[in-house]
C-alpha cells in the first residue's frame, strides 16, 4: 500500500535532493506528491530558483576589496 507522503516530508526532500541525490524510493515518493500538491509544487520551483541564483552567486569571481576600503 502507499503511503501519502505530508508536504513536510516533501520540503525535507526537495531541501535534500539540492545538497545530495536521492533514493529511488525518496524520487518516486517525491515525484508522485508534487503530482498531486500544487503548493509543494510552487514550493520545489522556489528551491530550484534559489539554488541556481545561489550557484550563480558562487560562480562570480571575487571583487578587488580595496575598491571597497574605505577612503580617507
Amino acid at each position: 500500500m502507499i503511503k501519502m507522503m505530508l508536504c513536510r516530508e516533501a520540503t525535507r526532500l526537495m531541501s535534500k535532493r539540492l545538497d545530495a541525490p536521492l533514493g529511488l524510493g525518496e524520487r518516486l515518493s517525491l515525484r508522485l506528491h508534487l503530482g498531486m500538491c500544487r503548493p509543494c509544487r510552487h514550493c520545489n520551483a522556489q528551491f530550484d530558483v534559489l539554488h541556481r541564483v545561489g550557484h550563480h552567486f558562487d560562480a562570480e569571481p571575487n571583487a578587488d576589496k580595496s575598491d571597497n576600503a574605505p577612503r580617507s
